[in-house]
């Protein structure tokens, strides 16, 4: 087989391949046949303690039930958060930190109401790197941001790990 052939043949198994995995895939939302939806909106959210839990709160609501709908709950999420911040970088010149890091660690247990069981458990860890200067407003500003950006990315973590336990049928 000549060298342009074999590129050819390379091609074409590389741009059919995707069609090939299409039907192994399926969609999250699409799980339960459509009442993935109603069931995480029965997750009710424990309250969280300290300015980062309020924050993964408010998030977690959003994404279980953003709809703002009010449903019986059978599930109450519980969340225990970790919190860290670690100075990484400090300049040799002026002996300040110069970045930070917001190191967060949340351990879930999602339990049923009715029964107290423990349905499912587990725990995600994130952190966000954030720059630090000699102005102190900047530095507090900084933190509270890197602060909303790990709690988002935790309730979506949290959200997706739940979400597909139910979704297996759970």
């Amino acid at each position: 087989m000549s060298w342009s052939r074999k590129m050819r043949a390379s091609a074409l198994a590389a741009a059919l391949t995707p069609l090939a995995l299409a039907g192994c895939f399926r969609p999250l939302n699409g799980a339960m046949g459509g009442k993935l939806p109603d069931t995480l909106m029965a997750v009710a959210i424990k309250p969280i303690p300290g300015r980062t839990g309020h924050y993964l709160g408010n998030d977690l609501i959003f994404a279980f039930n953003g709809t703002g709908s009010t449903v019986k709950p059978r599930y109450r999420l519980e969340i225990d958060l970790h919190q860290a911040v670690r100075v990484p970088l400090v300049d040799t010149v002026t002996g300040l930190a110069s970045a930070a890091s917001d190191n967060d660690r949340a351990d879930y247990k999602l339990i049923d109401i009715e029964s107290n069981k423990v349905l499912v458990s587990g725990d995600v860890v994130n952190f966000v790197t954030y720059d630090r200067t000699n102005q102190g407003y900047g530095n507090l500003s900084s933190h509270r941001d890197a602060e909303v950006r790990n709690a988002e990315i935790l309730a979506d973590q949290i959200h997706t790990r739940i979400a597909a336990y139910f979704a297996r049928g759970g």
